[in-house]
């Protein structure tokens, strides 16, 4: 459990993440269950100097800010309880595992608690060419949660991006959602370069 209790569940969790291209303005993403019910939604917002991405559950209350740290290498992004950015809501951060990837993609997160970063927490390990990715519990191999692109006319037609996710008995779907918005937010940036 990394943000709360109530995004653990005993069975497989099924999602879709659907990020809307054409709102590139406001930006935004939702996230839907295999019944299309909204989950999550996570708004782009721009504060002075800083972009955040702010994940609002489906009753429209913030569960988790995700903010890029500015000056750093690995392309750090942290991620906080509910609005705040304040360190002690701190719950997780994420960077990239080097600055020489290139089609394959590792990134290595690490919970609050973690202070000495020694060890990742989880990592996630992907492809930029095929928008795939596993999660993995630390440096292990074993996997918490898999991600996929999902292609169909809909995307084709409405210029949206979608990813299919499952994340695994008692895994923190909301962090997962989180960590696999921060790695599309980085590989647009790997892109754009």
């Amino acid at each position: 459990m990394v943000v709360g209790p109530q995004y653990c569940l005993q069975d497989y969790v099924d999602l879709t993440i659907t990020e809307k291209v054409n709102d590139a303005a406001d930006g935004f993403y939702t996230v839907t269950d295999v019944k299309s019910r909204l989950i999550f939604r996570i708004e782009h917002r721009i504060f002075s100097f800083r972009d955040k991405r702010i994940l609002f559950d489906a009753s429209e209350e913030p569960v988790i800010t995700l903010q890029e740290k500015i000056m750093t290498a690995h392309g750090r992004w942290q991620a906080f309880r509910g609005e705040s950015t304040n360190p002690k809501d701190l719950l997780f951060s994420a960077k990239r595992s080097s600055l020489t990837q290139n089609l394959s993609f590792d990134l290595d997160v690490f919970l609050a608690s973690n202070r000495s970063e020694q060890k990742c927490d989880f990592k996630i390990k992907g492809d930029f060419f095929d928008r795939s990715c596993t999660v993995f519990l630390g440096d292990s191999a074993k996997a918490v949660a898999q991600v996929r692109k999902k292609h169909s006319v809909k995307n084709v037609i409405f210029g949206d991006d979608s990813f299919g996710l499952t994340i695994h008995p008692y895994v923190d779907y909301a962090f997962v959602v989180s960590l696999i918005v921060i790695l599309d937010e980085i590989y647009k940036v790997e892109d754009e370069d």
